[in-house]
């Protein structure tokens, strides 16, 4: 049972009462440590996530896949826990507990009734500070880990996603994939995984994020109990990841051979950091119109109207610094040329002419919908207040973020348009090619150039 504890010296908790979102609450504790919370009306349940700042790209190149592997060893023990014992005690309240690695940070979650929201945070705080590494679950995890990239290799889509990064990025951190490679997860001991974990995930660089039917207060002291041991008062919270770099690559072309039956195909650009608040939602926009739904240009063009590919879309990433455009297609070999084709006229023609004014309306309802009813439960509100906590140390409201979508205007959409599409695209395949010669020269030609003509 948690008892409330004697707090560290020269307590410095802060409640900000001018938070954006009416539920959203939040305060800094001794140690740095960042505390938010949403009051989620009329459910029963709670969720609770510990963010932490550390990802993929935060790991030298000898120990790349680090944060992931580590994801995965901090649940086989703490000194308290077995991992039978982290598992049943989720399992037997019919609670879900799991983690997340991404390029920048880290998220060990829990979701359950509201009434075991003190023993989820008990649970998920043991993990993440006091997780193990001994050396037979190192050995035991990292064949886990094997077998996880054994299965990213096997799907075709994921690994053609992780190839275009490295071909735009090269050899710069955030273009590794988040699982690191074979090389790098057979050379990881237990020494360099340990030493991870304690530089790494310390109390000032974590965000703890609780939404559902919850009360702030509660909350501060359940984490206060549960992080009692492992503050220091004398430490700040760690600053927002910065925004300010000037990331320049050279885009290349990657190219995988599978005997596979269809060739996966990806292309993509830098767009813009997350810090680039003008053009976040004109860009959001344009991929919805461009490849984000089923009335998108590109999924009209070459599945609706010529039945060329199943999956076809384009997506947007968002780093602290950068950030990414792309488009994927997997078609059959002998229709790649053609898909190609259709790719490089809808892109091109964007770039030249923009949107239409019922485009950016209906790509601007596609988002607003999507945002309010991707907030339905209380897993995605705490998704939501952690990430923006974590990446901008502040909150806005769901209505200003809806009012910010509403304003985008088709003149905005075509300014990204231009900047973005005119950018060197990066191109990466997967399928029955041995080398690049082999690729359709079609597919070839829409890496190393934008799609801005003249």
């Amino acid at each position: 049972m948690l008892t409330q504890p004697t707090l560290p010296s020269r307590p410095r908790q802060l409640l900000l009462s001018n938070a954006a979102d009416a539920g959203v609450s939040r305060s800094v504790l001794p140690g740095g440590i960042r505390v938010v919370t949403e009051r989620v009306p009329g459910v029963r349940s709670a969720s609770i996530g510990v963010w932490v700042g550390v990802g993929s790209r935060d790991e030298d190149p000898a120990v790349a896949g680090a944060a992931h592997f580590l994801e995965h060893l901090l649940f086989k023990a703490t000194p308290t826990r077995s991992a039978l014992e982290i598992n049943q005690s989720l399992e037997a309240v019919g609670g879900e507990l799991n983690a997340f690695t991404s390029k920048e940070h880290t998220c060990f979650y829990a979701h359950v009734i509201d009434e075991d929201l003190a023993m989820a945070i008990d649970v998920v705080s043991d993990v993440v500070l006091r997780g193990l590494c001994r050396e037979a679950d190192v050995d035991l995890e990292r064949q886990v880990v094997l077998e996880e990239l054994a299965m990213r290799d096997d799907d075709f889509e994921d690994l053609v996603g992780d190839a275009l990064l490295e071909a735009l990025f090269g050899s710069d951190a955030i273009g590794r994939p988040i699982i690191g490679t074979e090389d790098t997860v057979m050379s990881m001991g237990q020494e360099a995984l340990h030493t991870f974990h304690v530089q790494r995930y310390t109390p000032e660089k974590m965000v703890i994020a609780v939404a559902g039917n919850i009360e702030h207060d509660e909350v501060v002291r359940l984490i206060t109990a549960a992080f009692a041991d492992s503050i220091d008062p004398d430490i700040e919270p760690a600053p927002v990841r910065a925004g300010e770099r000037d990331l320049v690559t050279k885009p290349g072309t990657t190219v995988i051979h599978r005997k596979s039956e269809q060739t996966h195909l990806a292309i993509g650009a830098q767009a813009f950091g997350r810090h680039d608040l003008r053009h976040r939602w004109p860009l959001a926009v344009l991929n919805t119109v461009i490849g984000g739904g089923l009335s998108s240009r590109l999924f009209q063009e070459i599945r609706e109207t010529r039945g060329l590919a199943y999956s076809v879309y384009s997506g947007v990433d968002t780093f602290s610094d950068t950030g990414t455009f792309s488009v994927y297609a997997g078609c059959q070999p002998e229709h790649v040329a053609e898909v190609a084709g259709l790719i490089r006229d809808v892109l091109s023609d964007v770039a030249l002419n923009g949107i239409t004014e019922s485009e950016c309306s209906r790509a601007k309802g596609s988002l607003r919908g999507g945002l309010v009813l991707g907030l339905e439960d209380s897993s995605s509100r705490m998704n939501r207040i952690g990430r923006s906590e974590l990446n901008y140390g502040k909150h806005h409201s769901v209505s200003s973020v809806l009012e910010r979508i509403a304003d985008v205007t088709p003149e905005q959409v075509a300014e990204v348009a231009r900047i973005v599409l005119s950018r060197p695209f990066a191109l990466a395949v997967v399928g029955p090619y041995k080398k690049k010669s082999q690729v359709p020269a079609e597919l070839r030609a829409l890496a190393g150039q934008g799609f801005l003509p003249g």
